[in-house]
């Protein structure tokens, strides 16, 4: 294993990139796409410069995409085609198995599916646009902007506070009524429930 002091930057096209996680949320996928067109043409490529896709180098030297599913997902649906990665290590030597093995020791996978269950390895989906929904993970996304926790460097701290809510709240509800859905998180996210949780910022007792 060699791991890459310096940053190495390299275009990549997005349908090349592997997922390293099984699920995203779809709402928050849509938010990231108006964000998107919400920005003027010249600036774009400032915007992305500054939001970097950090890649693992892995079998076969395909980029696994370690952060920001989201917006890759983004800037697929809305037509790009490459974008910039830095990759922080080169794992290209390993067998697959012994990869997603490495990888999942350093938190740079999560292999669980829209239902909170961890699924094996070979389930995780072999293309950003084959990433399923899960309405949990835009909730705690959403509620993070709110400011009912705060951001944390924890690996994957958002799907933790998502598996929390799934374990609370109806799935439909989320789905069908984000609104209500939020102010019912944003309740039990100050609750002693949660403060376990990477980022909680409830009342201490």
């Amino acid at each position: 294993m060699t791991a890459i002091r310096e940053p190495v930057l390299k275009p990549v096209l997005i349908v090349d990139l592997r997922p390293t996680q099984m699920t995203v949320g779809l709402r928050e996928v849509k938010a990231k796409r108006k964000e998107l067109r919400a920005r003027e043409a010249k600036k774009i490529g400032k915007f992305l410069d500054s939001h970097m896709i950090p890649a693992v180098l892995g079998p076969g030297k395909r980029h696994y995409v370690i952060d920001h599913h989201h917006l890759a997902r983004a800037l697929q649906d809305e037509g790009f085609e490459q974008i910039l990665v830095t990759v922080v290590a080169d794992l290209s030597m390993l067998e697959l198995d012994e990869f997603w093995i490495f990888a999942d020791h350093r938190s740079w996978v999560h292999p669980y599916d829209d239902k909170g269950r961890r699924r094996d390895f070979s389930e995780i989906p072999k293309s950003i646009d084959k990433l399923s929904d899960d309405p949990f993970r835009s909730l705690s996304g959403e509620l993070r902007r709110a400011g009912g926790f705060a951001k944390d460097t924890t690996p994957f701290s958002e799907f933790l506070w998502a598996d929390f809510f799934r374990r609370r709240m109806k799935r439909k509800s989320v789905a069908d009524e984000f609104s209500n859905a939020l102010k019912q998180a944003m309740q039990l996210a100050k609750s002693q429930e949660a403060r376990y949780l990477p980022g909680w910022c409830g009342p201490s007792v």
